[in-house]
């Protein structure tokens, strides 16, 4: 299930805090995005028909509910990247970042003790 940008910045108001409204969303969401009531709904209507989220009426309106937890949507997400940029490949994603950006060296010892473990737990 593929989520747009646009619906993960809803998701991420539910993974935060949920069960939340249309208008509780619209509240957190709306000013910074510049969306209107119709724009959040529309956005709700489309993860409901992707079951990415769930509805329950109280009253008047309805309560969402994420069901699509973060972890499978960052897991999607990032081999998503890996298979389009990189050939399904981690080691020249990380290479990118390296030449781009220099890497710290907290980052570059995160990455040691990353793959220690790894090499640890493939042994």
């Amino acid at each position: 299930m593929a989520i747009s940008e646009a619906e993960a910045v809803v998701m991420d108001v539910l993974w935060r805090s949920a069960p939340r409204s249309a208008e509780e969303i619209l509240g957190e969401v709306g000013p910074a995005q510049n969306w209107q009531e119709g724009t959040v709904k529309s956005l709700l209507n489309r993860l409901l028909r992707k079951k990415a989220i769930h509805a329950e009426r109280e009253g008047r309106r309805y309560l969402y509910t994420p069901l699509l937890k973060r972890e499978q949507y960052v897991q999607q997400e990032s081999k998503g990247l890996l298979d389009r940029l990189f050939g399904g490949r981690v080691a020249p994603l990380v290479a990118h970042f390296s030449e781009q950006r220099k890497l710290s060296k907290k980052d570059i010892a995160e990455l040691r003790k990353l793959l220690e473990e790894l090499d640890h737990d493939a042994h």
